[in-house]
């Protein structure tokens, strides 16, 4: 019987975690797969100094990105910086191939798979089908996957309380809005993306009942175009915040807010509260009002490490949430949102916490 649990073994998930960026990278492959030999510079090419610790020298890891890229300012973005750390801090040898396309998914983890790497990541709900592909025809190999559960002894699923964290955020625009009318911008209607849905809705509608929420599902996590064209929609209709979870097609939401808010009043410009990072760092807090914080980065980094010292959590489930400091908000908020207001929201994680409030699930 497949073990749930619900904390990393021997792990505590650090908020004040140090990000480091990832540079951009050129594919030159057939089909939209990258090659490993094409890897930014912080990759397997570099060598630890001689005096870090070389527990991992002997290790290799990998990721597959979905559709949305290793630079997505989001996503796939965190999970690679999560390898990098570990590459960093302990010697490991590190790797990533990017996917254009779906029928690039299982290409690219098995292309890892034959090399031996020791652990090969899918990043995304996505890669589901493609992680368990690879693992029932590969019972040696070791795979683990994000945002998805994949039923195979040989794969560690790790998934996130998204709800919990957006909850807060909900919190956030509900107080905040001037106009009583938040927008919400999703990538592809999946149950990972409809957790933030739903747990933003109900963060706002706790503290702001008559608020309307206008929600646009582009279909996509790597068009920024499609996600502007939401945002310009929304933004029409009355809205002030919007709250995207959509990857790459969000940070099309912060191009448009940023395009209005140039000619905007101080009193009318518009919000965007960013998702997965800290997006304050890569689109500026004169447009970002908070983001919902997501460690893929630590959880990655976590499960690797354990691969490292031997305790892998292959064929397990592992949830991490508001209770771990795996999402929430970041410190930074404190540059737009009003102490009071965070106030509420700290009054708000400790009631999720302790149980006192469930935050509605797609599951």
């Amino acid at each position: 019987m497949k073990k749930t649990t619900k904390i990393l073994t021997g792990v505590m998930l650090v908020a004040s975690l140090a990000l480091t960026a990832c540079g951009s990278k050129n594919d030159n492959n057939n089909n939209g797969a990258a090659s490993p030999s094409a890897s930014p510079t912080a990759s397997a090419s570099a060598s630890p100094s001689a005096s870090a610790d070389t527990s991992g020298k002997d290790f290799k890891f990998a990721m597959v990105t979905d559709v949305g890229g290793v630079n997505d300012k989001s996503f796939n973005q965190s999970a690679w910086e999560g390898l990098q750390r570990l590459e960093k801090e302990h010697g490991a040898t590190v790797d990533y191939l990017e996917s254009k396309e779906a029928t690039n998914y299982l290409t690219n983890i098995n292309q890892f798979v034959r090399e031996k790497y020791n652990l090969t990541w899918g990043i995304g709900f996505l890669m589901g089908d493609a992680v368990k592909d690879a693992a029932t025809k590969n019972p040696d190999a070791q795979l683990a996957i994000i945002d998805n559960v994949v039923e195979a002894p040989n794969v560690a699923s790790i998934t996130f309380a998204e709800n919990e964290g957006s909850f807060l955020v909900g919190v956030v625009a509900g107080l905040m809005t001037k106009t009583n009318k938040i927008g919400f911008v999703g990538g592809i209607d999946i149950p990972v993306i409809k957790r933030f849905d739903l747990g933003f809705e109900a963060g706002v509608k706790a503290v702001n009942p008559n608020a309307e929420i206008n929600k646009i599902y582009t279909g996509a996590f790597d068009k920024a175009d499609l996600g502007k064209a939401a945002a310009a929609s929304i933004y029409n209709d009355g809205a002030d915040i919007i709250f995207h979870a959509a990857g790459g097609t969000g940070n099309g939401v912060f191009n448009e807010a940023k395009e209005r808010n140039k000619s905007a009043a101080a009193d009318k410009k518009v919000w965007v509260i960013g998702v997965d990072k800290d997006q304050s760092l890569e689109f500026g807090d004169d447009v970002t009002l908070t983001s919902m914080m997501k460690r893929v980065d630590e959880a990655v980094y976590s499960v690797s490490k354990q691969m490292i010292d031997g305790s892998f959590p292959a064929g397990k489930i592992t949830t991490l949430g508001l209770k771990d400091n795996a999402v929430g908000l970041p410190d930074t908020s404190s540059k737009n949102v009003p102490a009071d207001i965070l106030a509420k929201v700290e009054e708000y994680k400790q009631k999720i916490i302790s149980g006192e409030i469930t935050v509605p699930t797609a599951q």
